[in-house]
C-alpha cells in the first residue's frame, strides 16, 4: 500500500487528504475521482459522479464543476 497526499481546493478552501491505495501511481484524474467519492459519494444525486467511460479531462472537469479545483498529488510514500 502507498499513501498519497493530495492537495486541492474545495469550495474555495485549501485542503489536504491522504489516500492509502495499492496502485503504484496516482494520476490527477484518479485523485479527482477519489475526491468526488470522498465528498459526494453518499449524495442522493448520482449525477455528480462521472460515468464509467469518462475521459480524464471529463473527470477533472466534473470535479471543477462541483467545487474541487487545483488538485495536486504531492507524493506517494510506501
Amino acid at each position: 500500500m502507498r499513501t498519497y497526499t493530495v492537495q486541492y481546493v474545495f469550495n474555495d478552501e485549501a485542503r489536504t487528504h491522504r489516500f492509502e491505495l495499492k496502485q503504484a501511481h496516482l494520476p490527477v484524474h484518479e485523485a479527482a475521482m477519489h475526491l468526488l467519492q470522498l465528498h459526494f459519494g453518499d449524495a442522493e444525486n448520482s449525477l455528480i459522479m462521472p460515468n464509467g467511460e469518462a475521459s480524464p479531462d471529463e473527470i477533472v472537469g466534473q470535479a471543477a464543476r462541483v467545487g474541487l479545483r487545483n488538485i495536486y498529488v504531492v507524493d506517494g510514500a510506501d
